[in-house]
């Protein structure tokens, strides 16, 4: 065990600190429902975009992460466009200023001023709200569970255990640790709603950014006085049809991940990849953190001004952290132990690397940060159940006419009833955990063509919502069991034709939406798509009213936004490797399209 007294005072210094933040604020989160799940609308975009990116450095997307870029090299930059990483130049260039624009507290109540408040709108409420608070209990409960194991690598229990008056079974000692930090993540987020969420999340942001540099420096150096022996092309973040990686005679179990992974060929799955990240990208964001950061800033400016803050702070920071624990494992593989019965497993890099090469002190900052990202996640998730309980839920069909006093206990009290559902749900893993990650996949999966339509064609209507989403769902449940041995990515298309079909043949066959919610909706939020007769009825009663002819100009903006999203990614990469032309390369061209995007997009942005 590497972890040392001088860490263990890191942590708990940590762990104070976000404790005291949470107390410091409770006053200010109780003034009204908004101030506790939104933060008032009062913080500035740059610190609710370092806490969106904090949140999203969380430990097993970056174990994932450092284990793909050991094997694939800067090919794997491409990789995270699974998610899609992407979707966040989308939410930067257009989506997060419609979204903001809607003035709502969730995605669900969104669903009302797009649908309506009529009976009709109240399916496409209520599957959102199901959809979004499933997946919170999910992400909750499987994240406290990962955290624990990390901590439990850092920690055995066997070190811990005779000073802790209780008798816990060896299955059970993650859940343990995990329930420990869960309680600081939920203590903080409860009393101090929103804003001390971001507070934390600003704190967490600064340790990764000082532990990120230190470990790139420890890896240059190392760099510098060994030979980096790796296949031809690992430095390369080009391809082909196919990668041309092969591992033969230097780590044989890279080439069989290589082979399991599935991505062959690669320039294939990179193209449907793409296709199906830019039609989630055009979804908008899923009902979780993510939204609610948006809808907690001060203006639909200050909304994209946010997700650009995004991807400027998350990306340079992760990667310099990804490749150089990466470097670190190549190097020194033979002293790192990441074998298993079933051969390499290449996601116990970063811990074993951590454990192996980084300085007491340094690495309990590097715990304290990886921690802080799973307990700003959690925090952020935490919130986001919570809104669509009180907001959605209890304010709209128990208690409208709920006073203060009643709204801030019943944020107390569904805050503590998700935590302990979350956590049993934690206890049972083994026996629901492939069930729940098979509905949350399914649940994804089927979301996509349904939010499409609601930004982008107005006969789109509440049954519409509703059947497209259950027909996706369901194909998505049910294309596993046929393509047991298939990427989900590879039917993909399938579960997008089925839930496309249901999506249009239930608006068609049902009454449109209300036209007057139709005219103020487009009005207000200003979408682009097939919107030509609320247009033109629009304009019967506003005959000066300017419709959102920007759609060449948006695309255009999101073409050169991934571009300079992708730099941003290689740049530290390339300086980890001490590849000076790569690196002005590069630079070049991120400070090329950064030019681009300050004529064509930032100086476009609303005033307001």
């Amino acid at each position: 065990m590497k972890i040392q007294l001088l860490d263990f005072i890191v942590i708990i210094s940590y762990l104070v600190l976000v404790s005291v933040i949470g107390v410091v604020l409770k006053k200010q989160a109780q003034k009204s429902n908004k101030d506790y799940l939104l933060g008032g609308n009062s913080m500035p975009y740059w610190m609710l975009g370092v806490s969106n990116a904090s949140g999203m450095f969380d430990i097993s997307g970056t174990a994932w992460m450092v284990g793909i870029m050991f094997v694939y090299g800067v090919k794997s930059i491409w990789l995270p466009w699974l998610w899609p990483v992407f979707n966040q130049i989308f939410m930067m260039v257009y989506m997060s200023v419609w979204l903001r624009r809607s003035n709502v507290s969730t995605g669900a109540e969104w669903m009302l001023t797009r649908f309506g408040t009529k009976k009709d709108a109240q399916l496409s409420h209520k599957i959102i709200i199901a959809f979004a608070l499933l997946c919170c209990l999910g992400f909750m409960a499987y994240g406290f569970i990962g955290l624990g194991k990390f901590i439990e690598i850092f920690i055995p229990w066997e070190i811990v255990k005779n000073y802790i008056p209780l008798n816990i079974a060896p299955e059970y000692v993650a859940h343990f640790y995990g329930i420990i930090f869960t309680l600081f993540t939920v203590f903080y987020s409860l009393l101090g709603g929103m804003k001390s969420i971001v507070w934390a999340d600003l704190i967490h942001y600064v340790i990764m950014v000082f532990v990120s540099i230190a470990v790139a420096i420890i890896a240059m150096q190392a760099l510098a006085s060994h030979q980096l022996i790796v296949p031809q092309g690992w430095d390369d973040i080009f391809f082909g049809r196919d990668l041309n990686l092969d591992w033969s005679g230097i780590i044989k179990d890279a080439n069989a991940k290589i082979n399991n992974d599935g991505f062959s060929p690669f320039g294939y799955f990179f193209a449907l990849m793409t296709a199906k990240g830019i039609l989630a990208s055009l979804a908008g964001p899923a009902p979780n953190y993510d939204m609610q950061k948006i809808l907690s800033t001060k203006s639909p400016r200050e909304a994209a001004l946010m997700s650009m803050i995004v991807n400027v702070v998350l990306l340079p920071t992760r990667y310099l952290l990804i490749i150089g624990i990466a470097i670190l494992g190549l190097l020194f593989f033979k002293d790192i132990d990441i074998s298993t019965a079933t051969g390499a497993d290449f996601e116990r890099i970063l811990p074993a690397a951590l454990n192996t090469f980084i300085p007491s002190g340094l690495l309990g900052l590097i715990l304290v940060g990886l921690m802080g990202a799973f307990m700003g996640t959690f925090a952020g998730t935490f919130n986001a159940a919570q809104a669509y309980m009180v907001n959605d839920i209890y304010l709209k069909s128990i208690n409208p006419k709920a006073s203060n006093s009643q709204i801030s206990k019943m944020n107390y009290l569904t805050g503590l009833s998700v935590v302990f559902i979350s956590i049993m749900l934690g206890f049972l893993a083994k026996d629901v955990n492939s069930i729940l990650q098979w509905i949350v996949s399914a649940l994804y999966g089927g979301y996509i063509s349904a939010n499409v339509l609601k930004w982008h064609w107005w006969r789109f209507n509440s049954y519409g919502f509703f059947w497209g989403m259950f027909a996706g769902i369901a194909s998505a449940m049910i294309l596993p069991t046929i393509f047991p041995e298939a990427l989900p990515l590879y039917y993909f298309p399938i579960i997008l034709l089925l839930s496309g079909i249901g999506a249009i043949l239930g608006a068609l066959l049902t009454p449109a939406t209300d036209i007057e919610v139709l005219k103020e909706f487009y009005k207000n939020i200003r979408p682009w798509g097939f919107w030509k007769p609320i247009e033109d009825l629009v304009k019967i009663d506003e005959p000066n009213f300017e419709p959102n002819r920007e759609f060449k100009s948006d695309m255009f903006n999101v073409l050169v936004g991934t571009i300079a999203q992708t730099s941003i990614t290689a740049l530290p990469v390339y300086i980890v490797l001490m590849m000076p032309l790569h690196i002005g390369v590069s630079a070049g061209i991120l400070a090329i399209c950064s030019l681009i995007l300050w004529k064509t997009w930032y100086i476009k942005l609303p005033k307001h």
